[in-house]
């Protein structure tokens, strides 16, 4: 054997072994059994750094995100936030700031933000971040720092099932029409357009909405209301796959909770709640339709209970995700990454 051939061999050789000791850092798992969504990685030995086996490894992680939709890492001893925003950037480079919003975050470091700020007893209905936008994170992670005494999940949800799950007339429909949405801001419910905006600049908003193709009226005594069109169905960047991807159900008035809708429409006009869904055209979406979607997220709703130190990594276009209700303290954070935008005029 010539020194040439030796060297192949041995290379090879270390190739193999590296692979293999690599493999055996961590163990992977379907969490929810049968179902793809989430795959489940621990570390099979103690004080695995989740950050510098991630930089490692991204093709794995990346590959498997896109097979399962969503990826929670346990067990990894993750001490402090600081870490959970360098391996975001570690995985999915520069975190995105929380604009167009439709929720109350608190801003922790950085990109960094608390998980929606709800009342403990509301349910978060299931959604895709930012679907209603122009622009998006195709990357959402949250952290757990602070389980919750009792309740707290984050139920998750495949969309490429919500898709085949709907009804083929409903799909064809909103393929059609698609969704739009309404809101009025600064009306004493919901955010005020300057949260949501970033700016306490009527200028800056009206920009904004050109650039990403929203209808905006300013009302009297500072209001606004904003109307935007977008697609109820979308398909995945990589994989070409076609998913749910809207807030169709999520904003639309019947979804509220009992209490709170009453409570809404007795204060207001169905044109000046605080957010509300219509098809493309602006007619309404029937009863009866909301009613299948949102059975059909049900049917597809996956739960499993937070540890401290997990992350759970999602393709936001791939999963849905949602909040359940809770008592004592709780912290999840959330971070998001790569945006993905329909909008082609600078």
């Amino acid at each position: 054997m010539n020194i040439s051939n030796s060297s192949q061999l041995s290379f090879r050789y270390l190739k193999t072994v590296k692979r293999k000791a690599v493999s055996q850092l961590i163990h992977t798992t379907q969490l929810a059994g049968e179902n793809l969504l989430p795959l489940l990685i621990q570390p099979t030995v103690e004080g695995v750094n989740l950050v510098a086996w991630a930089a490692n490894n991204q093709e794995l992680i990346a590959t498997n995100l896109l097979k399962h939709g969503g990826i929670l890492f346990r067990n990894f001893q993750l001490q402090e936030v600081a870490e959970f925003e360098q391996f975001i950037q570690t995985v999915s480079g520069e975190l995105l700031e929380y604009r167009d919003r439709s929720s109350p975050r608190s801003h922790i470091q950085g990109h960094i933000y608390t998980s929606t700020d709800y009342p403990a007893n509301q349910t978060i209905y299931l959604h895709n971040e930012n679907s209603y936008a122009a622009t998006w994170p195709l990357k959402i992670f949250f952290y757990c720092v602070k389980s919750a005494e009792q309740g707290g999940e984050t139920p998750i949800a495949d969309t490429r099932k919500l898709y085949k799950w709907i009804d083929s007339k409903i799909r064809q429909r909103f393929a059609e029409k698609q969704v739009m949405y309404v809101r009025n801001f600064g009306n004493g419910f919901g955010l005020p357009w300057q949260i949501v905006f970033q700016t306490t600049n009527q200028a800056d908003v009206e920009v904004f909405c050109q650039k990403n193709s929203i209808e905006f009226e300013w009302k009297q005594g500072n209001r606004l209301r904003t109307s935007q069109i977008r697609p109820a169905i979308s398909k995945h960047p990589h994989t070409g796959e076609i998913v749910w991807f809207n807030h169709a159900a999520f904003f639309h008035v019947s979804t509220l909770e009992p209490t709170i809708r009453k409570a809404l429409l007795a204060e207001f006009s169905e044109e000046d709640l605080p957010h509300n869904t219509y098809y493309g055209d602006g007619s309404p979406i029937e009863p009866d339709v909301l009613d299948k979607i949102r059975s059909v997220y049900q049917q597809a709703t996956i739960v499993f209970s937070w540890q401290v130190g997990d992350i759970l990594m999602l393709d936001n276009m791939l999963a849905a995700h949602g909040r359940k209700p809770y008592t004592g303290d709780r912290k999840v954070v959330v971070g998001m990454a790569e945006p993905v935008s329909t909008i082609t005029n600078t």
